[in-house]
């Protein structure tokens, strides 16, 4: 059994106070602009089965099925949501993350998750596995 865990507590999701099931801000801060429709349709489904904190770990076999989409291209779309801080990933996990985290001010020092989170990040984009 996979045991769930935040991946970024600072970036629970929260439901948006407009009327609207996805935040507007995908739209007007432009992250949508910046997903290509695998990466658009990844998103919607991670929303879609996401539980209260954002977290969810359906498998990459799973989510080629639901998808359609094959394992290199999966890997790249997820990879695209990271990159735009949609998401965070750290196998088998994936965590919706909120849109309205602070900007980290220079200077500051990132804690233990977040560098592990960061590294699992970059092995994700560079198509290592964990």
């Amino acid at each position: 059994m996979t045991l769930k865990r935040v991946l970024c507590p600072d970036r629970v999701r929260q439901i948006p106070m407009q009327f609207s099931w996805l935040d507007h801000r995908l739209v007007r801060e432009r992250y949508i602009e910046r997903c290509d429709p695998p990466a658009a349709a990844l998103y919607l489904f991670l929303v879609t089965v996401a539980d209260a904190q954002g977290l969810s770990y359906y498998s990459d076999a799973a989510l080629g099925r639901c998808l359609s989409l094959t394992p290199a291209r999966l890997s790249q779309a997820r990879s695209d949501l990271m990159r735009i801080g949609l998401i965070a990933y750290q196998h088998p996990l994936y965590q919706v993350l909120s849109l309205d985290s602070s900007p980290r001010r220079e200077g500051s020092e990132l804690g233990a998750d977040e560098i592990s989170v960061r590294i699992s990040q970059l092995r994700a984009v560079l198509g290592r596995t964990a």
